[in-house]
């Protein structure tokens, strides 16, 4: 196991995505196996030395910077033990790199559906996260794909969790069993927004199952040491579009059906009498397997950002749509038929837009979708400032009004700006772009405005990047004292010292 101290040059360890200033830590620890874990975390937790656990470091919110303390890199433990087809399974240790993963999986025939932008992270910090994407629109966030987990607690004791194991019914205590004690922990009784996408604080939900405690927990409860994934066949073709639009509420008219229609397929296919197949003569518009996997939305500001790397991107646009849907080559022919049928019915401009069906091309898209956020930190260095991005996800019905504040707020504040992301889950990133201090010091103003509305329409205030150290206060003012006293007894339980992720989630005054 390497060791290094602050002499040894800890520097790519004290940083991460979120630009957090001030990082620092007493010693770095590198395990080579998942049994180097416990004899740190014994001598940290005698010691009461707060312990980061850092994977790579690839989070917005501050989430991997310690502020004194050890690090513990869970970078070497990278082994994709297993993938086994039969049981469409996966055990992985949590330094295992996703895009490494996804590719091992696909040359399988398999398929993992979580996919958030930045495909360098490791699994383990996935799971800390509870991270997603674009396609979760279809399949969900990587909660959905977690089987079981082993988890080194604060005091060394491991303990093993697989789904079904360990289930708090009607608002019981859970119950774990570690390798030397045993011990109960009360269910939050807080209500999670009716959101699609919500990494804001602990999950709770009756039945409530042991593995979910852990998974977004932000390294708070435990290192998590190995976990088992499950896997999906993989798909046999796509259909991709990047479709234009020239006038706001026919994209967002285009968005409402295209959601609409999904729902109703993916009921359709679960319901028992989906077993027996309908005629397509006598099948209803749209009540066949029309189902996007993702839908995501760039308005016409971010349009022209990625001009400058795609200059064949339309101009004088309001939006575009990037969609894609799964196909077999049984329904291909129909499925492109419907989707022509929808894209005229909300009058998408055909002719600027782009198709595909092969693998090179919808490499063109991905990239299109990611030249974006490059194209913002270049003009984010440029201005020597930091972006202000919003991470806030809302019901479907309040949707469009939350769209139409955030906007009318921004184009009145004349700071430039750029709106993406996963409309499909009513969860966009409205990234501020501030030319100087003034500026910065009115994006947060407005971020804040931003946030009390998305908690007022019963939304939640991080979707997809948790909280970390940067958001904690955003949490309390949507969770309130009483719910956040509940989430850290929790902690409390697994973590009495409250060494593990210090900062994160929680203000230090709720662990007193």
């Amino acid at each position: 196991m390497q060791v290094r101290t602050q002499h040894d040059g800890l520097d790519n360890y004290l940083t991460d995505a979120s630009n957090m200033c001030g990082g620092h830590a007493e010693k770095l620890f590198v395990p080579e196996s998942a049994s180097d874990i416990p004899e740190i975390l014994r001598g940290a937790n005698a010691s009461r030395t707060p312990v980061t656990v850092s994977g790579a470091r690839t989070g917005t919110v501050g989430g991997a910077i310690p502020f004194g303390g050890y690090i513990i890199s869970l970078e070497k433990l990278n082994k994709i033990k297993k993938i086994d087809k039969r049981t469409m399974t996966a055990v992985v240790e949590p330094g295992v790199i996703l895009a490494d993963f996804q590719k091992a999986v696909d040359s399988e025939g398999l398929f993992y559906p979580p996919d958030p932008t930045e495909w360098s992270c490791q699994i383990g910090g996935t799971v800390a996260t509870n991270a997603s994407g674009a396609r979760s629109f279809k399949y969900g966030a990587t909660r959905n794909y977690v089987n079981a987990l082993k988890v080194v607690l604060a005091d060394g004791s491991f303990v093993e969790l697989s789904r079904g194991q360990a289930i708090s019914v009607n608002g019981e205590p859970i119950k774990l069993r570690t390798t030397s004690r045993h011990f109960e922990i009360k269910i939050p009784t807080y209500t999670r927004p009716k959101v699609r996408k919500n990494v804001s604080g602990f999950f709770t939900s009756q039945p409530m199952d042991a593995v979910d405690l852990f998974i977004g927990s932000e390294g708070t409860l435990g290192v998590i040491t190995e976990i088992e994934l499950s896997l999906l066949p993989k798909g046999e073709g796509f259909f991709s579009g990047i479709v234009f639009f020239e006038r706001n509420n026919d994209l967002l008219a285009f968005v409402d059906e295209t959601k609409q229609v999904s729902f109703a397929s993916r009921a359709e296919r679960t319901t028992p009498s989906a077993m027996t197949p309908t005629p397509r003569s006598s099948r209803k518009a749209g009540s066949h397997c029309l189902d996007a996997s993702l839908i995501e939305y760039f308005d016409d500001r971010a349009l022209n950002f990625i001009r400058e790397k795609f200059p064949e991107t339309p101009s004088e646009m309001a939006g575009a749509i990037f969609f894609e849907q799964e196909t077999t080559a049984s329904n291909e022919d129909e499925l492109l038929e419907y989707w022509n049928a929808l894209l005229e019915k909300h009058t998408a401009n055909l002719e600027s837009s782009w198709f595909t069906t092969t693998d090179r091309d919808r490499e063109k898209m991905r990239a299109f979708r990611h030249a974006l956020p490059v194209s913002v930190n270049e003009r984010v260095v440029r201005n020597k400032q930091k972006k202000i991005g919003t991470d806030m996800a809302v019901p479907d019905e309040t949707f469009p009004g939350f769209l139409k504040f955030q906007k009318e707020m921004l184009n009145a504040s004349g700071i430039d700006y750029v709106i993406f992301g996963h409309i499909g889950d009513c969860h966009l990133h409205a990234n501020l772009l501030p030319k100087n201090d003034e500026e910065a010091a009115r994006s947060r103003h407005l971020y804040g405005r931003f946030v009390a509305q998305a908690i007022m329409l019963g939304g939640c205030v991080s979707a997809e990047h948790g909280i970390g150290k940067l958001k904690r206060k955003y949490l309390d003012a949507m969770m309130g004292e009483r719910y956040l006293n509940e989430m850290a007894a929790i902690k409390k339980v697994l973590d009495p010292s409250g060494i593990l992720g210090v900062g994160n989630i929680f203000d230090p005054k709720y662990l007193l």
